[in-house]
């Protein structure tokens, strides 16, 4: 554990970041005690201009204060029970993009991940098309019997279990002493809270099973209409690298596209939720962050799922308890 002066100089800056942005604007004052209220009033001093502020406060300090602090808000977003329903929703707002690194950088990676010269790996190996928190993804193509096939390689960030591992450790430091001094803070386990997302990282940020995820999802989706997901290149996926089935599709939020290529948006709707039920409640295992951004529909108007970093399983008893209450939700029961 770093020491305490490094935890309280790293949510020092992380408190500035929020005081720039002007996330102290939106607190109600009057419900504070004087201490934090004039500490609330010293904050806004440096406050940028009202003009230059964005108009979703938080995400912009979370996103300039970079990756783990752009998944805590992300993980927040799903737990209105602790920062409370508005929050939340702001907090859903939050983009997983991130300025992406050094194309040198992705490819020192790959080659040491896998244990050979990239160009013994791949045919072509393209720059980033898509750069989140923990990884970039690039477009590359590799040899086969028919010729060359493109894929795309997911590479984790350079240094970033280090990065989340220290600012964790701080969030560690400051619910254990806001849960020291506060009964609410007590109440909302701010501890496990900042466990739960330290655990969850720590899956997330070895690929080798997210590898394993797609596969399991292929295998009980294979005979599923309208859902399929990406094949995972075994030879070339490690701990630090995932290599994919290149998906040419269109995102599902990408509604005026979609639109304009004939798709009738009505089925896709009823396909995610009748897709999103058969793998939760026939399989018990399931995508748990399968937002429109995850979400991508291939020319034969097939779901294409990827990003399979954050999977659900539910067990027997659960996924019945949960086919009662939707019945009992359709049957107005």
């Amino acid at each position: 554990m770093i020491a305490s002066p490094a935890h309280l100089l790293r949510l020092g800056h992380a408190g500035f970041v929020f005081a720039r942005e002007g996330v102290f604007a939106g607190i109600d004052t009057t419900l504070l005690p004087p201490p934090a209220r004039a500490a609330v009033g010293l904050a806004r001093l440096i406050e940028r201009p009202a003009s230059a502020v964005a108009a979703n406060r938080i995400a912009a300090a979370l996103t300039r204060l970079g990756p783990t602090y752009v998944k805590l808000g992300q993980f927040l977003a799903t737990r209105p029970d602790v920062v409370g329903v508005a929050l939340a929703r702001e907090l859903e707002t939050l983009q997983d993009k991130m300025t992406p690194f050094a194309q040198a950088q992705a490819e020192r990676a790959v080659a040491a991940a896998l244990g050979k010269p990239l160009a013994d790996l791949f045919t072509g190996f393209g720059g980033p098309v898509a750069a989140a928190s923990i990884a970039q993804v690039h477009r590359a193509a590799v040899t086969t019997c028919g010729g060359s096939r493109a894929v795309a390689v997911k590479v984790l960030r350079p240094g970033i279990e280090r990065r989340f591992k220290v600012d964790l450790d701080a969030f560690t430091f400051a619910a254990r002493n806001a849960e020291k001094i506060s009964a609410e803070a007590r109440r909302l386990r701010l501890v496990e809270v900042v466990e739960t997302l330290r655990r969850s990282m720590g899956i997330e940020m070895d690929l080798r099973f997210e590898a394993a995820a797609l596969s399991e999802m292929a295998e009980n989706t294979r005979d599923d209409p309208d859902f399929r997901v990406p094949a995972v290149d075994w030879d070339r996926t490690a701990r630090d690298v995932l290599t994919l089935e290149w998906i040419e599709a269109t995102p599902l939020s990408d509604r005026a596209t979609l639109e304009a290529k004939g798709f009738d948006l009505r089925r896709l709707a009823r396909a995610v939720i009748q897709s999103f039920l058969r793998h939760a409640l026939r399989d018990g295992f399931f995508h748990a962050d399968m937002h429109p951004g995850n979400l991508f529909v291939d020319d034969a108007g097939e779901l294409v799922a990827v990003d399979f970093g954050i999977m659900g399983r539910l067990g027997p008893k659960e996924r019945r308890f949960l086919a009662e209450i939707l019945l009992g939700f359709i049957t107005r029961d």
